[in-house]
């Protein structure tokens, strides 16, 4: 294990540490990083590392810029003034920290993933495993299968890929050729995720290249090698998918051969193209096409003037999604669908990563209620805890210090830089309107968004169905029914992270002016019946730091309740004001307390209750997750 900055990487069990906590790095950001350190101080040209890791197969240098950048996010690496990796203009770059050996396990010794000796077993895909295992089984006895592994970020469909190739496939001797979209490749490098996996596979076995040469040959030429001399010249000049589905068909012939295509959602016309005609042909063939499928919402190609740019290839409308969804209407392909972890599976995570077999009382449900049961959102958190000296481990095991609602008003480092580089990808009106809805919670109609961004309301729908359509945390929820009549759609942050995240990065002055207008608004909406959203005008008030305001329309809400013997209601709208009152001026607080004082001693008067908005649509959780479709009401924000 070699350590360097902090930093351990374990090459035995291809994983990088951070002190205690494990760096979630993919496998081809690996290998460069690893290259790098085992040829510390040196230049290390692109052709060099594109030798090395990508033998006899042409790659782009650009991809080398890509993985660079996700390694130095990873590292916290400043390419201005770097501590690990120096970039050598035009040439290639140069690993400049200072290199250590440690003996393994040294690395990790009492954080997460501590004393790990082998690959890590998945957690909680039980049913999903059999269902790969089975569709292998069909393939091995002739029978082509066509498999979708989809599900959000950080579900876990590599981890599920990963564990099957090293474990669930040793079952059927079979080749693996494995390719990798990367985002934005597909309009410059057509097949890119096609040539990185025939790469491999010839580079492991020699038939496969023989064959390439005899029924594909131009697919050869795309790696960088000679076609064979009987070939004509426009079999080796063009690239047709059925001369490379016919090699892959015999190739597969004699072993079963399992092609993994990942995060097609960023894969080219012709990868598409190329899939679809390998699940359409009739002959009989010893292949499974696996192909992961994640959301996506960076928009393909440059923006014109008025435009927004194309759908996300793993959003509704997109290629793959209509490519999906013919070849399932057709039977020709099956879906895994990946769900969030059941909190007893997320217990089973932690304990992996943990390396125990008890877990501190509260922490799996905290880390199940933050995370959602995403694991890579789970063990994102777990690290911040330990970390931060939440959790900790003694003699006796992990403990938890402190108060886990303190550490629930922290997001983690790396899920804020990951849900940040998401909204990079969206416009700038797309952005003011998701930071608006963060204000209101979970779900946010679209008025408030509305009267937060001074913007009409019906162009604020249109931004927001359309971030709906693309992306893949926002989702349409139902509509709101206003005192007015008129309706109102609003939606929904599928993950509460996202809503944190977006709240957070709005400037402090911009939040209270937001919050100022949605409070007016409220009052607006409920001219004659303020009182029936005072609280909620309040919150907002407050939010504002118009503290005045805030005390002023709790007085009116404990004045309306008191008119119908609502004793309780009274006794917590008036702790409430004055809570708010000991935030304004004498002069204001004195006049707030008389206010106040008057509203207790004077005696009942008659019924004047509101009427809160009716919202019809799908119910939510607290986190935001879609339970069943009825009518509910609870308030107009």
């Amino acid at each position: 294990m070699k350590q360097f900055g902090g930093f351990h990487l374990d090459t035995g069990n291809e994983c990088l540490w951070r002190g205690s906590a494990q760096v979630m790095l993919p496998p081809k950001p690996f290998h460069v990083l690893r290259y790098l350190v085992e040829h510390p101080g040196r230049l290390i040209t692109h052709d060099e590392l594109l030798d090395a890791l990508w033998p006899e197969t042409y790659v782009q240098p650009q991809v080398l810029r890509t993985y660079v950048l996700e390694l130095r996010k990873a590292l916290g690496d400043d390419a201005g003034q770097p501590r690990f990796i120096r970039t050598v203009m035009k040439r290639g770059y140069r690993f400049v920290a200072t290199i250590q050996e440690c003996e393994d396990g040294a690395a990790a010794g009492d954080g997460l993933g501590a004393g790990v000796g082998h690959r890590r077993a998945i957690v909680g895909r039980g049913t999903e495993t059999s269902r790969l295992e089975a569709a292998l089984a069909l393939a091995a006895r002739g029978e082509r299968q066509i498999v979708f592994v989809s599900g959000e970020a950080g579900i876990g469909k590599t981890a599920l890929v990963d564990a099957f190739c090293s474990q669930g496939a040793r079952r059927v001797a079979v080749q693996v050729a494995r390719g990798q979209c990367v985002e934005g490749f597909g309009r410059r490098d057509e097949y890119y995720p096609v040539t990185e996996a025939l790469g491999g596979l010839c580079l492991n076995s020699e038939g496969a290249g023989a064959v390439l040469a005899r029924v594909a040959p131009a697919w050869l030429v795309g790696l960088g090698r000679e076609p064979a001399m009987h070939a004509t010249p426009l079999l080796w000049t063009e690239r047709r998918p059925g001369d490379l589905c016919a090699a892959l068909e015999e190739v597969a012939a004699e072993k079963p051969l399992l092609l993994v295509l990942e995060d097609i959602q960023w894969g080219d016309e012709g990868t598409l193209q190329l899939l679809s005609a390998l699940a359409r042909r009739r002959a009989a063939a010893k292949l499974l096409v696996l192909a992961t499928c994640g959301p996506c919402n960076r928009l393909g190609g440059e923006r014109k003037d008025g435009e927004t740019g194309e759908r996300g290839a793993g959003t509704a409308g997109s290629p793959v999604e209509a490519l999906k969804r013919n070849l399932l209407m057709r039977q020709l392909c099956v879906e895994i669908a990946l769900a969030p972890l059941r909190r007893e599976e997320l217990e089973a995570l932690l304990r992996r990563e943990l390396q125990t077999g008890t877990i501190p009382t509260g922490l799996t449900a905290f880390v199940h209620h933050r995370s959602e049961g995403n694991p890579l959102f789970a063990i994102a958190i777990a690290e911040h805890l330990v970390a931060r000296g939440f959790l900790t481990r003694g003699d006796e095991g992990w403990a938890v210090r402190g108060s886990l609602e303190e550490a629930e008003a922290e997001v983690p480092e790396r899920l804020a830089q990951m849900i940040e580089m998401e909204m990079e990808g969206l416009t700038a009106e797309e952005q003011r309107a998701l930071g608006a809805g963060s204000l209101m919670g979970i779900a946010f109609p679209a008025w408030a968004v509305a009267a937060a961004l001074g913007d009409e309301a019906a162009r604020v729908e249109e931004t927001c169905d359309r971030l709906a359509r693309r992306v893949h945390f926002v989702e349409r929820g139902g509509e709101d029914e206003l005192p007015d009549g008129t309706r109102s759609e609003f939606y929904v942050f599928v993950h509460g992270l996202y809503r944190e995240v977006l709240y957070r990065r709005q400037a402090a002055a911009r939040r209270a002016q937001w919050h100022g207008r949605i409070g007016d608004r409220l009052g607006e909406l409920f001219r004659g019946r303020e009182t029936a959203v005072a609280r909620e005008r309040s919150l907002h008030y407050e939010a504002a730091g118009d503290w005045l305001r805030a005390t002023a329309t709790l007085c009116e809400a404990a004045a309306h309740a008191k008119e119908r013997r609502a004793t309780t209601e009274v006794q917590s709208l008036v702790k409430e004001a004055l809570r708010m009152a000991e935030h304004l001026p004498n002069p204001e607080r004195i006049g707030a307390l008389e206010a106040v004082h008057a509203i207790v001693t004077q005696g009942p008067g008659e019924d004047a209750e509101g009427v809160a908005p009716r919202r019809r649509g799908r119910n939510l959780t607290k986190s935001g997750r879609v339970l069943n479709d009825r009518e509910y009401g609870d308030g107009a924000a």
